[in-house]
């Protein structure tokens, strides 16, 4: 399916390849807790996947056609729960998310005024609409999720059918007749790179982008830090010890295994942090490789700011919005904390400012910020382990996406103190 700019309805259904089936036996790939979601529709089993007749960017002559990846089940079930509007209400809400967006958006209106946008999981069509009202000369809105009909009709009631053209599919499957200057997306799920949407970025990018385009968010950055949260612990765990004046502490094995057996999306304070964090990778929008996201692996080594219990691990993660002139490195600091050169975390002094205009704009969902749908992810340990200050905690940690559902993601923690050693894995579904 080719777009024509000229459309006035701006809408089209990608029919190629079949059509989306309904697909409820399927769980959706979030749960309970606001859990994050089942990203608008999209995979990214290709990397460049550009089909016949697709324009080509600067390295056009260097790339083989491939045809585009299959629409799994999984992949079904997961645009077919981006098609409930609460996910969407949800992340509207959130003025954290929506505002810094907006805000990146103007702050970068001279290189979107005039120029043509693809917007990758378009959702509702909010990002698309503030693209145009900046003055984007045209707008793709694209999402496989059941959501683009109702996306195109918000088109159409602010009066942007003309700017504003909706693509109902996949990104490895609609057809762009034409280069763009600017991609933009909001991709970010639970631990960054859950949900695997970064990979629809990276084909659109490769399908797409002219050189030198513009990306946004540019780069973004994952976190980890040991943290102690014995409210949680009493509120789960211990609570079994003594119901009623009964002894129920037979509980305590199931209500382990139910409490922690898988990552929890919670809130937490820069007071449950007991270091500085870990860098567990830095993403560049404009280089990144699917093969990158296959598997993540880091080592960390921590020392302990305080006597407390170490219940597990948080992570959270912040995404940059860097124009050209901006180095995707050089003004790079999340939270109050930078990463040395000898893998150690290092304090920044606090929060570094933001105020010069020639400073990136940073969207954070680190515990001492103000929070946001995302929260922060925590894996906790069954049994906390008893730290004395400055004691050292060190391992690693592999993220790698599920072989049953690229969307999902395998969690295999490795962590020694105080001369044991354990062994923590989970999968995020």
């Amino acid at each position: 399916m080719f777009s024509d700019p000229g459309h006035s309805n701006g809408y089209f259904h990608h029919q190629d390849g079949g059509a989306f089936p309904e697909h409820n036996s399927l769980r959706p790939p979030h749960r309970g807790r606001g859990r994050r979601r089942g990203r608008r529709g999209r995979s990214h089993d290709s990397a460049d996947a550009p089909a016949s007749g697709a324009p080509r960017v600067a390295d056009s002559d260097q790339r083989v056609e491939q045809k585009p990846p299959p629409c799994t089940d999984f992949d079904v079930a997961y645009f077919h729960s981006y098609a409930h509007l609460g996910i969407h209400e949800e992340m509207i809400k959130d003025r954290i998310r929506t505002d810094t967006y907006r805000a990146a958006i103007m702050r970068h209106q001279s290189f979107i005024a005039g120029k043509v946008v693809v917007d990758v999981g378009c959702g509702t069509g909010i990002l698309s609409i503030f693209c145009a009202q900046a003055g984007a000369k045209r707008v793709y809105a694209v999402d496989a999720s059941d959501i683009a009909v109702q996306a195109n009709e918000v088109v159409k009631a602010n009066n942007l059918s003309d700017t504003v053209i909706v693509l109902h599919g996949r990104v490895e499957d609609v057809e762009i007749d034409e280069e763009v200057d600017v991609i933009i997306s909001e991709w970010m799920g639970y631990l960054l790179l859950y949900e695997s949407m970064l990979g629809s970025v990276i084909t659109a990018r490769d399908r797409w982008l002219k050189p030198g385009g513009l990306i946004l968010p540019s780069n973004a950055t994952l976190y980890m830090a040991p943290v102690t949260h014995s409210d949680r612990y009493s509120d789960s765990i211990d609570f079994w010890r003594n119901v009623y004046g009964i002894d129920m502490s037979a509980m305590l094995p199931l209500a382990k295994q139910c409490a922690f057996e898988e990552p929890c999306i919670e809130t937490i304070s820069g007071e449950n942090v007991l270091t500085w964090p870990h860098v567990v990778k830095h993403v560049d929008c404009y280089t990144v490789t699917l093969g990158e996201l296959e598997s993540v692996t880091t080592r960390y080594k921590f020392k302990s700011m305080m006597r407390a219990p170490l219940h597990g691990f948080a992570f959270w993660f912040d995404v940059e919005f860097n124009g050209h002139a901006i180095s995707p490195t050089n003004n790079h600091v999340s939270s109050s904390f930078i990463e040395s050169s000898n893998n150690q975390s290092t304090d920044v002094s606090q929060r570094k400012k933001r105020g010069n205009p020639s400073e990136a704009l940073v969207l954070s969902t680190a515990p001492e910020d103000p929070p946001t749908h995302w929260q922060q992810t925590m894996v906790y340990f069954y049994d906390p382990i008893d730290l004395e200050q400055d004691q050292v905690i060190e391992g690693s940690l592999t993220l790698t996406q599920s072989r049953e559902n690229r969307r999902f993601m395998n969690i295999h923690l490795e962590y020694t103190s105080g001369g044991r050693s354990f062994v923590k894995e989970s999968v995020m579904r």
